[in-house]
């Protein structure tokens, strides 16, 4: 299934109180047709442990219904309802923003593959730690070759 059909089937549903389940929605929003999925997100804070008198859930869901109309159709009954005595806002499910939608938005210019094929030079050629390395290497004496200053260790005396 394409997500931007997906996401024409599937309401957002906010506003709903804490002891609000899946079965509890299930149930309120099947009379407007077939539900493939309800979903409500846990709390951000979820690995930690909660205390017991933390919300379970951020106070809104998703239901996914198996066709669009069904799903205007729950927005058009649903949406300034009341449910278990909060008022709900209902309507259609927008696709979170990705980093590939959000090309240039918080990120760093030097992020983008095209910036970086433009600009970077390979490791050796920019004089990087590796170019260093490779220039300070051909440029240390030979030190077979070098000649002995006459004292048999290596070690030149000062006088």
């Amino acid at each position: 299934m394409e997500e931007g059909t997906k996401s024409k089937k599937t309401v957002f549903v906010g506003g709903i109180s804490d002891d609000t389940d899946e079965a509890a929605l299930y149930e309120s929003f099947s009379t407007f047709g077939d539900i493939l999925e309800v979903q409500i997100p846990p709390p951000v804070n979820q690995h930690q442990h909660p205390p017991p008198d933390a919300p379970k859930h951020r106070g809104f869901a998703f239901v996914t219904f198996t066709s669009s109309a069904d799903a205007q159709d729950a927005i058009d009954n649903m949406d300034l309802n009341e449910l278990k005595g909060r008022v709900l806002k209902v309507n259609l499910a927008r696709p979170m923003k990705t980093a590939a939608a959000n090309l240039t938005g918080n990120r760093a210019i030097w992020e983008s593959e095209e910036w970086l094929k433009e600009h970077v030079k390979p490791l050796a050629q920019s004089g990087g730690v590796q170019g260093r390395r490779a220039k300070s290497k051909s440029e240390e004496p030979d030190l077979a070759s070098k000649e002995n200053d006459g004292d048999e260790d290596g070690d030149a005396m000062e006088e």
